[in-house]
C-alpha cells in the first residue's frame, strides 16, 4: 500500500521526496487542490469511498497517515 500511495503522490507533486519525515500539509508540500486529487486517485486505485468527514489535513499529513486513512475507509 506504501508503494502505491509514494506513486501516486509523486505523480502528483514529482517536485518533492515524499519519503522525507515531515508533515506534507505543515510544510505547504501538498495544497487543498492536492488533497482533492489525491483522494479521487486513492478511491480509484482501492475501490473505496473516502468519507467526506475523513478529508481533514491531518490524515493526509504523511505517508502513515494517508495509509490508516485507507485501512479505515476498507482499502485492503
Amino acid at each position: 500500500m506504501r508503494e502505491q500511495i509514494l506513486k501516486i503522490l509523486g505523480e502528483l507533486r514529482p517536485e518533492f521526496d515524499f519519503n522525507q519525515e515531515v508533515d506534507f500539509i505543515e510544510e505547504g508540500i501538498l495544497d487543498s487542490f492536492d488533497i482533492v486529487s489525491l483522494v479521487s486517485e486513492l478511491d480509484a486505485m482501492y475501490g473505496i469511498s473516502i468519507d467526506g468527514m475523513d478529508i481533514l489535513p491531518e490524515n493526509f499529513a504523511s505517508v502513515e497517515s494517508i495509509e490508516q486513512l485507507l485501512i479505515k475507509n476498507g482499502a485492503k
